[in-house]
């Protein structure tokens, strides 16, 4: 699960001390030419932020500088699926804002990975990452198809959980440690049937209103603060 260092002294002892750190964000107005040296000689990667970015994202107030660690920042499904962990399938949600609202709680919830079974332009992939907040620097986003996806999950031992309305319990009642994929559908279609089918689970988001829908952000955002909770709870 995704975590934080933050503070230049502290990322720059993590370094000096081998941490595995996948990427480190500094500010752009500050002198960190020691760090980056310290990143170069580790083949780290570095990207550059305003103050505002480092405030925005710190654990514990404005910083200077902060390190990801425990998230890899895989480029195909392959390599996603055979690092394990919590993994996220959108599937079919083709609006872009929503998918970058759903991309940022996916990565602020400690997740490994999203998985996108639709086809996106140029313009639309910065809609997503503007939306994000440029979440995206900081999760592998993967675009690819639903076949590739629930053959990949079956190869690699990952349990499937669909959250949709015909789904007989909680997130709260069902197990979402370990390998797993998270579905969450678009509000219109919801879940392709191939993925219902593939399910090894189904949750429900209770609801006791007269319209019968979460939008696609909440569903998005209770299954992942559950998912969440359990795994801080057993330390994976």
């Amino acid at each position: 699960m995704a975590g934080q260092i933050t503070g230049l002294t502290a990322v720059m002892e993590a370094l000096e001390r081998g941490v595995a750190i996948d990427r480190v964000l500094v500010d752009r107005d500050h002198d960190t030419s020691a760090l980056r040296a310290l990143c170069e000689a580790a083949d780290v990667p570095l990207e550059e932020g305003s103050a505002n970015d480092l405030w925005r994202m710190s654990a514990d107030g404005a910083q200077v500088a902060l390190a990801l660690v425990g998230r890899r920042q895989s480029t195909t499904l392959e390599e996603v699926m055979k690092a394990g962990g919590c993994v996220w399938l959108f599937d079919g949600v083709e609006y872009s804002t929503n998918l970058g609202f759903t991309i940022r709680t996916a990565e602020v919830s400690g997740a490994e990975a999203v998985l996108l079974n639709v086809s996106k332009t140029h313009e639309e992939r910065r809609t997503i990452r503007r939306a994000s907040m440029r979440a995206d620097r900081f999760i592998p986003v993967i675009y690819t198809d639903t076949k590739a996806i629930l053959a990949a999950a079956a190869a690699h031992g990952f349990r499937i959980v669909v959250a949709e309305d015909v789904g007989e319990k909680g997130p709260w009642d069902e197990d979402l440690t370990g390998d797993v994929l998270l579905v969450v559908g678009a509000e219109r279609e919801g879940v392709s049937q191939l993925v219902l089918e593939a399910a090894d689970a189904v949750v429900k988001l209770p609801m006791d209103g007269f319209v019968p829908s979460y939008n696609l952000q909440v569903a998005v955002s209770v299954l992942a603060v559950e998912a969440l909770r359990q795994r801080q709870s057993l330390g994976n």
